[in-house]
């Protein structure tokens, strides 16, 4: 029987659109953090000294180009932000929908910046128009709302276009209806829009301004909370929404690098990798970030030695040996952790409590040592290189991640083994159901497109279908026509229900998935 969508399914089914929409400008995040990252740990003075083979005008050219792009990506994020996220919540005609968040988003820069004029609101000649809460982007003088700006213009495009891409108009002006009718459409609501945010975003940017300094006033134990909320929220897969606003605003802090004024702690990472003066990382990075690096290079392989060393011995541990290892592996190279919280999570509740609580302590071990490695995707080995190592400990302090992370695995290793053992949990491995082990699967195998659509009931009872970076996300029409096994049979470490919204968790491989996914029901 289909009961009613409650509203906190529907707040659900919102928070994990607009999760996987945000993920989308949010990937090319990885590129600019990759050219601004070598560059600055090649160019360098000190290094170019102590390596005399890098002091040649060709590589230091290249570096300086790798540093211009990814400065330029860097200085593009409003504008990437607004058409990724338009794209990600369009349901069809996704490039129609990014060219209307350009549109939307010029309209609103051009917009604020004219009714500042007209309703006298501009700073005086002469002033520091920064202290007036404005700023000159893509060379228009407007309110300094920068990413935040570009997050609304996605959001508001991506409704806009939705409702209007189908609407039909008469012949003689039939041309201009379907998705062309969007941009135009979207001109009059920026406008709307923007006269709005002249009013209101000074309130909006001083609430998050005191958000900010009130969570820095809170110290190691705002790191904490803030560790402890992100990481719940990851099961829920919302932590995307969670952690934007310390990313890019004033809530993750404010400095200035280069004589410009950058708001959120990512922001301000991302600038001071493009500058050369910086002679260390913004403090808050310590509170905000750095604790990932102990928990996806050490405490989530602890744990996956935890759940190996808890099952008997046997020809369960040996099968189940390669699954555990290449899951850790994944965490500590790349950082990519669903696959262990969930089995966590499905064996007990109370195991991923722990992983959360433990969690979180990073967050507040990598505050009291100061420690500031930013990252631009998630925080494995290959970013705490980049980062950490290849940036300099005086910039850093990379080197008690080093000194700490090993009692951290040892702590974590014994903690979890013996929470698995006393709640006799149903970690991998350790099922009672010998079918439950035959159906584990370390990875997806091409070509299982259609046994997923079959799992999900059918082109007909799926009603939207996209991903993030390691789940696919899905609204079915009716959730008892799904068949959750057959999804772990395809390689789907787990799958979360939500009202009629699943998250099935794949990991990393899931483009590749959506890929065939999408090529198989064009075959259809």
């Amino acid at each position: 029987m289909e009961g009613k969508v409650s509203l906190k399914d529907n707040l659900f089914s919102l928070g994990q659109q607009l999760g996987k929409a945000i993920m989308m400008p949010i990937s090319i995040l990885p590129v600019a953090g990759l050219l601004l990252g070598i560059s600055a740990a090649l160019s360098s003075g000190a290094v170019i000294k102590a390596y005399s083979v890098l002091d040649n005008s060709v590589l230091q050219g290249l570096l300086k180009l790798m540093n211009a792009v990814g400065n330029g990506v860097f200085a593009a994020l409003p504008l990437i932000f607004a058409v990724g996220i338009a794209a990600g919540l369009a349901k069809n005609e996704k490039g129609s929908a990014g060219l209307s968040a350009v549109v939307g988003y010029f309209v609103l820069l051009t917009g604020t910046g004219a009714f500042i004029s007209i309703f006298g609101k501009g700073a005086p000649a002469g002033a520091d128009i920064r202290l007036y809460g404005q700023a000159v982007q893509f060379g228009i003088k407007t309110l300094n709302m920068n990413v935040f700006g570009g997050v609304l213009a996605g959001i508001v495009t991506g409704v806009v276009h939705n409702k209007y891409y189908k609407t039909k108009l008469p012949d003689v002006l039939a041309f201009f209806g379907g998705a062309r009718f969007v941009p135009i459409v979207n001109t009059v609501v920026f406008m709307f829009v923007s006269l709005i945010m002249v009013f209101v975003w000074p309130a909006i940017a001083a609430m998050i301004a005191y958000f900010g300094v009130m969570t820095q006033g809170l110290g190691i134990f705002g790191a904490f909370i803030y560790g402890l909320v992100l990481r719940g929220f990851y099961v829920l897969g919302l932590h995307h929404v969670f952690y934007l606003p310390f990313w890019t605003t004033a809530a993750g802090g404010t400095l200035e690098v280069g004589g410009k004024v950058i708001e959120g702690w990512q922001n301000i990472f991302l600038a001071q990798l493009a500058d050369h003066n910086t002679v260390h990382y913004f403090s808050n990075i310590a509170l905000y970030n750095s604790g990932r690096y102990f928990h996806m290079i050490f405490t989530m392989p602890a744990i996956c030695l935890a759940m190996y060393t808890a099952i008997p011995k046997g020809p369960k541990r040996k099968a189940t040996f390669g699954f555990l290892l290449s899951i850790g592996l994944t965490s500590f190279l790349t950082g990519v952790t669903e696959p262990i919280s969930f089995a966590l999570l499905f064996a007990s509740p109370l195991l991923f409590v722990a992983e959360a609580v433990s969690f979180a302590i990073s967050f507040v071990i990598a505050a009291i040592a100061k420690i500031t490695i930013g990252s631009t995707f998630s925080a494995g080995l290959v970013e705490f290189l980049l980062f950490g190592v290849f940036q300099g400990n005086s910039k850093t302090n990379y080197i008690w991640i080093l000194i700490l992370g090993v009692p951290i695995f040892i702590v974590n290793y014994f903690l979890f083994k013996f929470l698995i053992e006393k709640l006799n949990a149903k970690t991998p491995g350790r099922e009672d159901d010998e079918e439950q082990e035959k159906k584990l699967k370390g990875k997806y195998t091409s070509g299982e497109a259609k046994t997923i659509v079959e799992a999900l009931g059918g082109m007909e009872n799926i009603a939207d279908l996209d991903n993030c970076a390691t789940r696919l996300r899905v609204s079915v029409k009716k959730l008892d026509k799904v068949n959750i096994d057959l999804l772990k049979q395809t390689g789907a470490h787990n799958v979360v229900t939500r009202g009629k919204n699943l998250q099935i968790i794949y990991g990393p491989t899931v483009n590749l998935i959506r890929t065939e996914i999408d090529e198989y029901v064009a075959t259809l």
